[in-house]
């Protein structure tokens, strides 16, 4: 598997097909014999600011931190949850049962819930 050619940026959908982000980023593991396996897909600003790097990564990094109201990190999903591989990386759970992104998190909380009758969408 090429990493960068096969994860990196690939559509991430559940199980039923919804889509949940982006491949930002991969957390490598390492085996005691010394191989190194993927072990966790990384979504969201911080794990994206990470790839661009330089002012920029910097400066969506430090944003999507501050924004962190729970210091998460990078949604996190792990690799023993990909079902499937092609134009897109297909996980074997719903949704639902994926942390939520702190950026969108802190959006609902601070923003789209402070609309009148946000709360009766949906």
């Amino acid at each position: 598997m090429l990493i960068s050619f096969d994860l990196l940026d690939r559509q991430i959908v559940d199980r039923d097909g919804i889509p949940v982000g982006k491949v930002d980023d991969v957390e490598l593991g390492r085996t005691d014999e010394g191989r190194f396996y993927v072990a966790a897909l990384l979504t969201g600003q911080q794990a994206l600011g990470a790839r661009f790097g330089g002012a920029l990564g910097r400066w969506i990094t430090n944003i999507a931190v501050r924004l962190d109201e729970h210091r998460l990190g990078p949604r996190r999903i792990g690799y023993d949850l990909v079902a499937s591989i092609d134009s897109a990386v297909h996980l074997s759970i719903r949704r639902d049962l994926l942390p939520a992104p702190a950026l969108e998190t802190w959006l609902d909380t601070h923003l789209i819930g402070r609309i009148p009758g946000a709360g009766d969408a949906g």
